[in-house]
């Protein structure tokens, strides 16, 4: 909660809802009518079309939340104020790394949802983002750390909430949400340092180094010499997961 008191006061302004992720994640949550956001902060991807209610430990994250969004409870993955089986499905975008217990948290959305969980995460696993290699090697160390590796992910969410499915998540070239993969085709944006601070993941780094080093490259025209393959690209898969948990049901799908 600490971080996102600090980083999280234009987070708005630069995580608006993409609407191709919204889509995912509407087809993910399938025929639940009830939903529990968990971790929601200023509000995107909540369905309008479902009765949904927010879970935020951040006080600065719920004051960004718009007038109209749903109503928020200012409480933690770990120990939702909920009664069990209270609601059809219990969901979390881009959260779960800021959780202090993953496992209690994941128990947590299999003791409040009658049908599903739903999850969009990260996982290391997968192909190298010339971001992260070249400029700002220090976010994978550290992501390493707390995104658990796919297999570990899949066992745990199977042990503690149900069969799994899990899909890829390709990030469009001119995505609206500004995710820390999300420039892979725009990478004068990461100049910018208010985009930069709705990333948590520059919050833990001094970025000096390799914001001077992107500068410069993309000055020379080194930068588009070696990542000249990415133009004719519409998408990316840079390691984001949509991942369905069915709680007691069938056989997990991988």
């Amino acid at each position: 909660m600490a971080l996102y008191n600090t980083i999280g006061r234009n987070y708005a302004s630069f995580r608006r809802p993409d609407p191709r992720i919204a889509a995912a994640l509407e087809a993910a949550l399938g025929d639940a009518a009830s939903v529990v956001n968990i971790g929601a902060g200023s509000g995107s991807y909540e369905p309008a079309d479902r009765e949904v209610i927010a879970v935020e430990p951040s006080e600065v994250m719920i004051r960004q939340r718009p007038a109209d969004a749903a109503r928020c409870v200012q409480a933690s993955a770990e120990s939702l104020p909920f009664e069990s089986k209270s609601v059809d499905a219990a969901m979390t975008i881009n959260s779960t790394h800021h959780w202090s217990d993953l496992q209690r948290g994941f128990r947590e959305m299999a003791r409040i949802a009658r049908r599903r969980a739903v999850i969009l995460t990260w996982v290391p696993d997968v192909a190298s983002f010339w971001l992260t290699d070249e400029y700002f090697p220090e976010i994978l160390a550290y992501d390493r750390t707390v995104f658990p590796s796919r297999d570990h992910l899949l066992e745990m969410l199977e042990r503690t909430i149900g069969p799994v499915r899990m899909s890829p998540l390709p990030i469009p070239h001119d995505c609206t949400d500004g995710l820390l993969c999300s420039y892979w085709r725009r990478p004068e944006l990461y100049l910018d340092p208010e985009r930069r601070g709705a990333m948590s993941s520059f919050a833990r780094i001094d970025a000096a180094a390799g914001v001077a080093k992107l500068r410069a490259d993309l000055e020379s025209g080194r930068w588009a010499e070696r990542n000249r393959d990415l133009a004719d690209r519409d998408s990316m898969d840079l390691g984001y997961r949509v991942i369905t948990c069915e709680i007691g049901r069938g056989v997990a799908e991988k």
